[in-house]
């Protein structure tokens, strides 16, 4: 799938990192739904990873940035959506694999952890693969929870 609409969402510790990459993929021709946070204040994460979570899961944009101090609390709010498939990557293996093997259609990067450099090799390792299919689909088919 060629990836062309993103939907980007950070908390007051990813919001630099956030501007960066945005700017960044602006140049590359990529169009950039930004959800905020719009300036370093204390904010609370999941009130802009859940509008990217659900913009991702409508197929309004074709993947999605989220972005905080260490990515987990990003990654675990974009998760309780059905269909998303968030995966936290500090680097490039890690980013590459999400997309190969999970069908990730969110990644979230530790702001507080990440140089801007390798945040910028991480979301071109992502952006650059392709889910492989195979042997992976049945697993990621058996991701949803049907018991609850």
């Amino acid at each position: 799938m060629k990836i062309s609409k993103i939907a980007m969402g950070s908390d007051h510790a990813g919001y630099e990192l956030k501007e960066i990459l945005k700017d960044w993929l602006t140049g590359f021709g990529y169009e950039i739904n930004d959800y905020g946070t719009y300036s370093t204040d204390p904010v609370d994460y999941p009130d802009f990873i859940h509008p990217v979570a659900q913009v991702v899961k409508e197929r309004i944009v074709d993947c999605g940035i989220v972005i905080c101090g260490s990515g987990n609390g990003a990654a675990i709010t974009a998760n309780k959506h059905q269909e998303i498939r968030a995966a936290l990557c500090w680097n490039v293996e890690i980013a590459r694999f999400a997309k190969q093997h999970n069908d990730a259609n969110i990644i979230s990067l530790p702001a507080r952890y990440i140089s801007q450099e390798l945040a910028k090799e991480i979301v071109m390792a992502y952006l650059s693969s392709d889910f492989e299919g195979g042997r992976h689909s049945g697993r990621i088919d058996k991701i949803p929870c049907n018991c609850c």
